[in-house]
């Protein structure tokens, strides 16, 4: 029998995630468990391997199993794809085992063309919704399969809206956005040199190799390399039914958590967008509804929505990151995964979990990434500089998208991000909205903030992944990019002034405010430590070399030291001076004089250590100095070595070049 490379979503579950990739096996769970799920099929990952395998090419045997199952999926959907009565249009998404938010790429209203825009807007007696999904493809397939930049579109919806005098795409006319798709078919043809395509098929088969590429692209390899995915996976492509949610009032689209992914806190949190498709929602290109919001505009939609989430979290047993879209009244669940949290949200909805008799005490402990503990030992704004700076250098205020304190100065750009965070300066990054091409200069910056966007934005969800402040949709910024520069409370700020973000309360500050560390036994991350110390089958001692350390690493449940480096003691500048003596001495005399100093240092250091441990055991390696780093390198310090060993400069840069050693 052949290989099978596709799968209706009622032929998978959620154990086959290797093969259908997070999403896929989600809508397949999701469909199994009888929720509303737009229909559709998967291609596996093992296909984006053999399209790799066969030079970037969809072979021949793929191609064909991937129309036998638009059949199938006609069948279902009761619509024909490419078909002008009654025409199947689809969504083409990426859907990797690991969740990768935002870093692979989506196309949505796959399937039109001129004649089928022109039915179904007679058909739906609603031309504006024919023609708004119209111009969507264009710039979806432009920029996504075809990489023409989303800017030269964005430039042509800026200029129509302020041609028409209206703020937001949505008040844009059935006219406008029938004009908006012949000027973004012209911009199509004057980037690329031929027409936009009109083949149903080959739109789709385009879209399929360009969610392939997608794998490979720069941001999701750097995505790939900070969370330890394997390049191997591969990514799984999802062809589902579209839901429409930018039909009119009665229809929207949005995403919401289970619990806060910030906080932890239990209780529904997401936002909503009326007449908007999904990516509306995720780029920030409007700042959305919070959820509780759609209780009073589509209330039966809302208490069904509802009742989907406790079902995905029951379901999960964890805290579940859903997207939908309600098409006339009618909810459809696009998405649900184990939702991205901070460190800080990891612990609390651990200790929740367990409390609510979810999980077990193992199982809550197999869900926190360990890595992602030590954004819970990052620096918070010290507490009595907070209070003066909130008393006088508050400028604005955006939505509190991931916590944690950060100031720096201002950068414009994600390559400026890099650049100066690689120089060590911290950096904010301040953007209208980011974009997954924006991930290494957040990486670098110590916060985020923008202008547009709401808690689920793209910079909300990846600044929460990485446990980096941010600092959302502060739509009171007035932004010249081009001009490096932005106006907050009548004030200008330009490129490299200095600001402080609290990504727990949204607050902007005008100064930097400085920071202090964290406690490492506090409330739940205490509770996690005890549970891994009840659980644990390694023991943990650490390096230090100074009662300071090893102070810090009892606080932090060491078991001892299994390193004191001894000769690491002395790199003090109070310290150094007498080891340099040592080093130079010519003399028995001399470095007996030099190691009296150097004794009691070593001898009350050692009595540190062991009072700080409390009798667990302290490894110490004898002195075993690499000379060549203790010796000076400034002018100035040799001089002043010269002198206090009564040698020529001469003598002492030679006995520096006597110690040089080479390590290959």
């Amino acid at each position: 029998m052949a290989q099978k490379y596709c799968y209706l979503f009622t032929e998978g579950d959620a154990t086959m995630r290797e093969l259908l990739g997070g999403k896929g096996a989600n809508l397949a769970e999701m469909t199994k468990i009888g929720l509303p799920v737009p229909q559709g099929f998967t291609i596996s990952t093992e296909a984006c391997t053999q399209y790799y395998e066969d030079g970037r090419k969809i072979n021949a045997d793929i191609q064909k199993e991937i129309m036998e199952y638009i059949e199938k999926m006609e069948e279902v959907c009761g619509k024909k794809f490419g078909d002008k009565e009654n025409p199947l249009l689809v969504s083409v998404r990426s859907g990797a085992r690991a969740s990768m938010p935002g870093m692979m790429d989506t196309i949505l209203n796959l399937g039109l063309n001129e004649d089928v825009v022109n039915t179904i807007a007679e058909k739906s007696n609603n031309p504006r919704w024919a023609w708004d999904c119209y111009r969507r493809f264009i710039q979806m397939f432009s920029d996504v399969v075809m990489e023409v930049g989303k800017k030269y579109f964005e430039k042509l919806i800026d200029k129509m809206k302020e041609e028409k005098g209206v703020e937001y795409d949505v008040d844009l006319t059935a006219d406008d956005l029938k004009n908006l798709a012949y000027q973004f078919k012209a911009e199509y043809k004057a980037q690329l040199g031929k027409d936009f395509p009109d083949d149903p098929k080959e739109q789709l088969f385009e879209a399929i190799k360009a969610v392939f590429r997608s794998w490979d692209n720069p941001r999701a390899n750097v995505y790939r390399m900070d969370h330890d995915i394997p390049y191997s996976w591969g990514t799984a492509v999802n062809v589902q039914m579209m839901a429409f949610g930018n039909m009119g009032d009665d229809c929207g689209t949005g995403v919401a958590f289970t619990r806060n992914p910030a906080t932890g806190e239990k209780g529904l949190m997401g936002e909503f967008l009326m007449n908007a498709q999904g990516e509306d929602v995720v780029a920030g290109v409007r700042t959305p509804m919070p959820i509780a919001k759609m209780a009073k505009v589509l209330p039966d939609v809302y208490k069904q929505f509802l009742e989907v989430c406790d079902t995905l979290e029951k379901h999960y047993r964890d805290m579940q990151d859903m997207e939908f879209t309600i098409e006339k009244g009618k909810l459809y669940m696009l998405q649900t995964r184990n939702g991205k949290r901070t460190a800080a949200a990891a612990i609390k909805i651990a200790c929740d979990l367990i409390d609510e008799k979810m999980i077990t005490e193992k199982e809550a402990l197999m869900q926190i990434d360990a890595k992602s503990l030590d954004m819970l030992l990052h620096p918070q704004f010290d507490t009595k500089a907070l209070k003066e700076a909130n008393k006088t250098n508050v400028v604005g205020k955006g939505i509190a998208a991931s916590p944690g304190a950060a100031a720096g100065s201002i950068v414009f750009t994600a390559e400026d991000a890099v650049t100066e965070g690689k120089k060590g300066k911290k950096v904010v990054l301040v953007r209208l909205e980011t974009s997954p091409e924006d991930i290494e200069g957040m990486k670098f910056a110590q916060g985020i903030l923008t202008v547009r966007g709401g808690q689920t934005s793209h910079a909300a969800v990846v600044a929460r992944g990485m446990g980096t402040c941010c600092v959302s949709g502060c739509g009171d910024i007035k932004m010249e990019e081009e001009k490096k520069r932005f106006t907050l409370a009548g004030k200008v700020f330009k490129e490299g002034d200095e600001i402080s973000l609290d990504g727990s309360t949204g607050k902007i500050y005008d100064c930097l405010i400085p920071t202090v560390p964290a406690d490492p036994n506090s409330g739940y991350f205490g509770r996690i430590m005890a549970l891994a110390d009840k659980y644990k089958k390694l023991g943990v001692r650490t390096n230090a070399d100074t009662p300071k350390d090893a102070k810090q690493a009892a606080a932090f449940g060491a078991q001892g030291i299994g390193l004191c480096r001894t000769e690491h003691m002395f790199f003090d500048p109070a310290r150094i001076g007498a080891f340099r003596e040592m080093i130079c001495s010519d003399t028995v005399e001399e470095r007996e004089a030099a190691l009296a100093k150097i004794e009691p240092m070593q001898q009350a250091d050692f009595e540190g250590l062991m009072e700080a441990l409390e009798g667990q055991p302290v490894t110490i390696r004898f002195l075993d100095p690499p000379l060549h780093e203790f010796v000076p390198t400034e002018e100035a310090d040799i001089e002043a070595l010269a002198k206090a060993q009564g040698k020529t400069v001469a003598q002492i840069k030679q006995i520096i070049s006597d110690l040089h050693e080479f390590n290959p």
